[in-house]
């Protein structure tokens, strides 16, 4: 991707925080988006009839009504509580990819720290959830069926936990960082043109890794909970 990012033209941004002000950006946008739909929603018969046209409102019922089958089908139909919960996960990591497909915007998404601290919050969630739910009877599951394999079994937990955080982050920020790079030098080589098929594979790339990581961390508070279901 080209050095100059458009974030630096906010004062006191550097290359090196590109970043954390594009997070910020897109935190804002996403924010200021969802009040606004949220006051389109209306009061009464109104917030439950659906938009005639294409809409804002409308395009978040959809993608909330997508999760909320995923709940569904991932954690049970105690997951439907969560449906919020993924919906603006989905969709916060699907607007910060779709960033970098913007030239001259690096998305919060292909940085690898931005992607670890997404991957420790949905450590720290999860395991919160699993107490919340089943309190001290959460370790449990740490230590399997038999108590002979117990010490074993609780290792393997543990280095299986410990790795999901690094696993989600790497995914996600490797993935997009390849996928912007081969699209900015595709745009290096031939402005016009050329970019056209890969900023078609990145729209799909964009979609996947946002799913895929809404997929996992759904896969992930099923298995804390599902013990108490």
């Amino acid at each position: 991707m080209s050095a100059f990012n458009l974030t630096q033209l906010i004062p006191n941004v550097g290359p090196e925080y590109a970043h954390v002000a594009t997070f910020g950006i897109a935190s804002a946008v996403l924010l200021v988006t969802g009040l606004r739909a949220r006051a389109a929603l209306g009061t009464g018969e109104s917030s439950v009839v659906p938009s005639s046209r294409f809409s804002v409102r409308g395009l978040i019922e959809l993608i909330t009504e997508y999760i909320d089958g995923l709940c569904t089908s991932v954690i049970g139909e105690h997951g439907r509580k969560f449906t919020p919960f993924f919906a603006a996960l989905f969709t916060f990591i699907l607007f910060n990819n779709l960033i970098g497909l913007l030239p001259g915007m690096t998305p919060a998404t292909e940085n690898l720290n931005t992607t670890f601290a997404m991957g420790v919050f949905i450590f720290i969630t999860y395991n919160f959830l699993g107490f919340k739910e089943a309190g001290l009877g959460y370790l449990k599951h740490f230590w399997g069926p038999f108590f002979g394999l117990g010490g074993l079994l609780v290792v393997l937990e543990l280095i299986s936990h410990l790795v999901r955080p690094m696993s989600l982050g790497l995914r996600l920020g490797f993935v997009l960082l390849g996928d912007h790079t081969v699209m900015g030098v595709a745009y290096s080589i031939l402005p016009i043109g050329l970019p056209l098929p890969f900023y078609l594979l990145g729209l799909i790339v964009c979609f996947i890794q946002a799913l895929v990581f809404t997929l996992l961390s759904m896969v992930y508070v099923g298995m804390a909970t599902a013990q108490h279901h």
